[in-house]
């Protein structure tokens, strides 16, 4: 119905503008992401009060657990504000409108892109909004247009729409493993021929092609350490498990992935910052450098000092937790005299968490997580279909991306990365669940 599509229409435009405004990390941002998820929800009702059969309701039968699980931790964030359990009300309460917010998106991906066609527009939207943020950043940076630029300035590297490189390359992770996944849901189900190659020189495969190429030159060019560690990392052990379990024409798949790395990463992006990049990773530092007497500290000590100084911290709530959204406030009292800077995030998602939700509210969460990754992995082992198996390594493969990235960074911290992360989770359970139309 019309209704209906507007509401699929809505849903694919929030998610095109979720990175636009400083990856909707400004108060303002976050809000309106809130209020328009709300406004979608509220319409999704009235198209089903219009047609209450259960055709909406397959997928939702099968993320049951995982919506639980969400929700439970919204309710859990709701009465850490109401019983006066955070330092920091208003940030809880702020966490608290972008939690139901990813809620609510979760819901209406489950629901309304139940079929592979709707699953693949969602899927390719996403690639092209990938494209798009990843050309835009590469062209600030090699052209200097700096009457183009959203955010501050990046210093040479790739942030894009982002104030930071690390949530720029965080979000390439992600589009770029749906660019893989739509590449691995739609090939051809046949006999491997040499000739076949040509396929992925012509034809439409070979705009997908252009897609890798152009988010991968892009992620190179943040010359974000674990952002390139996290997703090559994740396309090795992903793939590397999808081409073991897929019998199927194995060689012809195999290719397909080693093709991503073998072209894109040394024959593309050495022209585009591979040695910047490298440079990066050999001089990472773990501890102080002293030179001529003076202690000189680099970017990744910083962060591994408030690790160490916030698991104190960690140890004072372990159950309740500080509240969410409250690390900032709660922090300043257990950092030594070398950090000088404010910390707004504790630079490692799964410890931030933990020091902000207590034991009560990571625990959905992480099962929520482990329920994305059940599912993927299960719609990879798919052997009866080409198309689910290759939609669920892609979604596998963002997931897998992100949570190791998450580590070093706070990406699940920006409204846009979180939302894109919750809609791979919706993805990998609609791999398993959509309909084909019958033709």
């Amino acid at each position: 119905m019309r209704l209906e599509r507007l509401i699929v229409a809505g849903v694919l435009g929030l998610l095109v503008w979720l990175p636009v405004p400083l990856g909707s990390n400004r108060p303002w941002s976050a809000a309106l992401f809130g209020l328009a998820v709300g406004v979608l929800l509220l319409l999704w009702g009235v198209v089903l009060l219009r047609d209450p059969n259960r055709r909406y309701w397959h997928s939702m039968q099968l993320a049951w657990p995982m919506i639980g699980l969400l929700a439970f931790t919204q309710l859990w964030v709701g009465l850490q504000w109401a019983f006066g359990l955070t330092t920091d009300v208003g940030e809880t309460m702020a966490y608290w409108v972008l939690g139901m917010a990813y809620l609510g998106l979760f819901l209406l991906v489950l629901g309304l892109f139940k079929t592979r066609r709707r699953l693949s527009i969602l899927l390719g939207v996403l690639v092209v909004n990938g494209v798009v943020h990843a050309f835009y950043g590469a062209m600030l940076v090699l052209t200097e247009v700096e009457w183009l630029r959203i955010g501050p300035d990046s210093g040479g590297v790739v942030s894009g729409t982002f104030v930071n490189r690390n949530h720029m390359a965080g979000y390439l992770e992600m589009t770029l493993a749906c660019a893989i996944g739509l590449l691995l849901a739609l090939r051809e189900n046949r006999a491997f021929r040499w000739h076949h190659l040509a396929g992925l020189l012509i034809g439409p495969k070979a705009w997908m092609r252009l897609a890798l190429v152009i988010m991968v030159i892009a992620l190179v060019m943040t010359h974000s350490r674990m952002g390139n560690a996290a997703f090559f990392t994740s396309l090795l052990v992903v793939g590397g498990v999808f081409t073991l379990l897929t019998p199927t024409n194995r060689l012809r798949n195999a290719l397909i992935l080693v093709s991503v790395l073998a072209v894109d990463l040394l024959v593309v992006s050495q022209w585009f910052g591979l040695e910047e990049l490298q440079s990066r990773l050999v001089a990472t530092q773990i501890e102080d450098q002293v030179i001529d007497g003076e202690v000189v500290r680099r970017e990744n000590v910083s962060r591994d000092d408030v690790v160490v100084y916030a698991l104190p911290q960690l140890r004072e709530r372990p159950v309740a937790g500080f509240g969410a959204g409250s690390f900032e406030t709660s922090f300043q009292r257990f950092p030594g005299r070398d950090i000088t800077g404010l910390f707004d995030h504790a630079h490692n998602d799964y410890l931030q968490f933990a020091i902000e939700y207590g034991l009560v509210g990571v625990l959905p969460l992480a099962g929520f997580v482990i329920f994305g990754l059940w599912h993927g992995v299960r719609a990879l082992m798919d052997t009866q279909s080409v198309y689910r198996s290759g939609v669920g390594t892609g979604a596998l493969m963002g997931l897998v991306a992100l949570l190791i990235h998450s580590f070093t960074d706070f990406n699940l911290q920006i409204p846009a990365n979180a939302a894109l992360f919750v809609v791979l989770a919706a993805v990998a359970v609609l791999s398993r669940s959509h309909r084909v139309a019958k033709r």
